[in-house]
């Protein structure tokens, strides 16, 4: 886990230069009246509370000094510090996924990411509790972190505990554009998950619907259409329009511009109409 914390031109020696012979220092050299500057701001905060990097923060209207040192022309401007040396990292504003590719590129390590690994490393050798046990206190270290959020109701799924998934799930809004597909993607597991774990019925249109579901999980996913779509055309009333909903959820979870899609798309409206 890194740090966060503000500096100067008394203070920029010891905080970054000295600093980065312990671990990896970025420093982003900020003004007050720059837009895109507080909408990185928070995002490299968070951050730093999840890798081992610290963050230095800079203001160049307190410090023009640094800036004409280090020959700040734009901000936000983000240079790394290793060992005493400084160099280019990125100008300008960069959503969460690229500020963690950029981390990942400088071999940066998230403290979260390795929490994750020793996780499922024990549920893959059986020690379900304990596994879930450190899940929990990482989800309370980390109550706002999305990605963790969907990384939990994913091990949940794994697990056929799909109601913990689906409120975990549920705590992310739709309007969320950087998790909203995933979310939507895992809603759509947990949909034919319950389906698949639910007792056979008793006619054939009901077993044909469970194998159908299967085939989804298998990924199997333009045989599962066409079970669906058999199904629908059989009887649209089945299971309250189960039919057409289940290929729905497939089409997001292959996303709109999948062939599969844009093809059983027609054909459902074709079956409709």
């Amino acid at each position: 886990m890194g740090a966060s914390i503000s500096v100067n031109q008394a203070t920029f020696a010891a905080e970054v230069l000295e600093k980065s012979h312990e671990q990896p220092v970025l420093v982003d050299f900020f003004a007050q009246w720059c837009g895109p500057c507080q909408m990185l701001k928070p995002l490299l905060e968070t951050l730093a509370q999840e890798y081992d990097f610290v963050l230095a923060k800079v203001d160049i209207d307190q410090n023009p000094d640094l800036a004409h040192t280090y020959g700040v022309e734009g901000v936000p401007d983000v240079r790394v510090v290793v060992d005493g040396n400084l160099t280019d990292g990125f100008v300008g504003m960069l959503p969460e996924p690229k500020l963690r590719e950029f981390l990942a590129q400088l071999q940066i390590t998230s403290t979260l990411d390795e929490a994750l690994e020793a996780i499922y490393a024990d549920a893959a050798i059986g020690k379900v509790d304990q596994a879930e046990s450190r899940l929990a206190a990482l989800l309370q270290q980390y109550p706002d972190n999305r990605g963790l959020t969907l990384e939990a109701a994913n091990f949940y799924i794994e697990a056929d505990r799909l109601d913990e998934a689906e409120k975990l799930l549920a705590t992310i809004q739709n309007d969320d554009k950087t998790h909203a597909p995933h979310v939507k993607t895992l809603r759509a597991i947990v949909q034919f998950k319950k389906i698949t774990l639910q007792p056979e019925g008793d006619s054939d249109l009901d077993r044909a619907f469970q194998q159908a579901a299967s085939l989804v999980l298998e990924e199997n996913y333009e045989a599962a259409l066409e079970s669906f779509l058999t199904i629908l055309r059989s009887d649209r009333r089945f299971r309250d329009d189960g039919a057409r909903k289940a290929m729905l959820a497939i089409f997001d979870l292959l996303g709109d511009d999948h062939p599969l899609t844009k093809s059983y798309r027609k054909r459902l409206v074709i079956a409709l109409y």
